[in-house]
């Protein structure tokens, strides 16, 4: 596994990182069991001053920090710019809630036995946290702030493709007082993550990647009884009922599918509309997506970033291909995007059966599907034909029938007339080949703790 730091826009290998050495994998766990010995004692009060002081430093150099993100992975500068402020707000949501969801929880038992009982909140020690490259900060706060707050530590591996993202966020929370050891970057080797998992001092692992990387993650941390929450791919349906406000729902569409140039795991993939309106709905969304501009991603007026990697272009151009040769039609849509730079023109997939293996395949990019529904139950019974259960959208101005509909979707997070979205005050997570667990709120800071029982008893005899 080499770590390196390769523009997309210009195909240019900016700098290299040498991978850790078994020793350097000792030294980090060594420090981090000793880093949680002393902040598990720390009040809640006073791990969340770290937590501020990092959003704090994140505002002051949001610029700095956002052109991190678009060098490595591409991302336009305004939607950088943006992850940076969600970071900051994610932080300080438990700064703001932390205390309050960590305080123990007394329980309506009637037992005769027992005068008191309630449940506590414990740290438990090391985590593993492995990271995609596709929201490098976003995806390292949401379970590093609750996880320190709650009196945890974390070890923390990256994709291979920012290293420069990984390194940033250990500097600001060293910058941010955090003492060495309670967040810790490596650059680890496949060998040396199950070296880590094994270790007795770590005690859970949480990943967010490809169904693949999952699969062998939450292997390895189930043979050594750890546990792990896994946020995996997804193929969030669009839904766009009959009443829908059309204009809206395009609108919506466009940016839900195209944002991060596609490369989302709970951007919209399937747009599922009903056939009253899927001719008129097509038009417009062709329409509205040939008006994206590839360009620049330092460039504000760019729409259209580039793919992370020229890599992640032609693995896309081979799942394309390959939902063509089992009978789908491809469409070119908007302008040529430029030669350099790992660009992919957007494309419209039709025809897309139900035995096409495509249908079932999470396309990481600027590709979309528009279906065609014959009624609401047919958009339904769409809508949970994926392995994927992630997230989901429904459009409609009858938003009371609209939460009617988002029930019967089975996904972790449905959204009425938004696409599935990421907030710092909203939980997210999926289900079936999506993931398991929860994070972000009170879900994600409970993931990683000991759910203690205290019972008291002031009865005298036997059981």
């Amino acid at each position: 596994m080499s770590y390196a730091t390769t523009n997309p826009y210009t195909g240019e290998t900016v700098k290299t990182f040498a991978n850790a050495t078994d020793t350097e994998i000792a030294q980090t766990l060594d420090k981090a069991h000793a880093m949680f010995d002393a902040w598990k004692d720390v009040s809640v009060a006073d791990r969340v001053k770290v937590l501020q002081k990092a959003a704090d430093l994140l505002r002051k150099n949001h610029t700095e920090y956002a052109k991190i993100l678009t060098l490595e992975m591409g991302k336009v500068i305004g939607e950088a710019e943006g992850e940076v402020e969600l970071s900051a707000q994610i932080l300080e949501y438990y700064v703001e809630n932390a205390e309050k969801l960590l305080a123990p929880e007394k329980l309506p038992s009637k037992h005769p036995s027992y005068t008191d009982s309630w449940v506590e909140f414990v740290p438990q020690g090391i985590l593993l946290v492995v990271e995609p490259w596709n929201f490098p900060y976003y995806q390292i706060v949401r379970i590093a702030a609750p996880q320190l707050a709650a009196g945890n530590v974390i070890i923390l591996k990256h994709a291979s493709n920012v290293p420069q993202c990984a390194a940033a966020f250990e500097r600001l929370f060293r910058e941010a007082g955090l003492p060495e050891g309670g967040f810790t970057n490596v650059y680890a080797t496949r060998d040396q993550l199950k070296t880590i998992i094994e270790d007795p001092r770590v005690q859970g692992v949480a990943l967010t990647g490809s169904e693949g990387a999952g699969a062998v993650v939450a292997s390895q941390a189930g043979q050594a009884l750890k546990k792990s929450t896994m946020e995996l791919g997804g193929a969030d349906a669009f839904v766009v009922l009959a009443d829908a406000d059309l204009d809206k729902a395009v609108q919506w569409a466009v940016t839900g599918r195209h944002w991060n140039a596609g490369q989302v795991c709970c951007s919209s993939k399937r747009i599922i509309v009903l056939d009253a309106i899927y001719d008129a709905f097509l038009a417009k969304y062709k329409a509205g997506v040939a008006t994206l501009k590839a360009g620049d991603p330092m460039d504000p007026t760019t729409t259209l970033a580039p793919l992370s990697s020229q890599g992640a272009v032609d693995d896309l151009k081979a799942q394309v291909e390959k939902a063509v040769a089992h009978g789908a039609k491809v469409e070119a849509i908007g302008a040529e995007v430029p030669s350099k730079g790992a660009f992919f023109r957007p494309v419209l997939l039709s025809n897309v059966a139900e035995d096409n293996p495509a249908r079932y395949w999470e396309f990481f990019g600027p590709v979309s599907q528009v279906i065609r529904a014959k009624d609401e139950a047919d958009a339904v019974r769409i809508a949970n034909d994926s392995p994927f259960g992630l997230g989901g959208s429904v459009f409609t101005t009858n938003i009371k029938h609209g939460v009617e509909v988002a029930q019967k979707i089975s996904t972790g997070m449905v959204y009425i007339n938004h696409p599935t979205g990421v907030a710092a005050d909203l939980p997210f997570g999926g289900v079936r080949r999506s993931g398991y667990g929860r994070e972000l709120v009170g879900f994600g800071i409970k993931e990683f703790v000991n759910h203690k029982l205290i019972a008291v008893t002031d009865i005298d005899g036997a059981f």
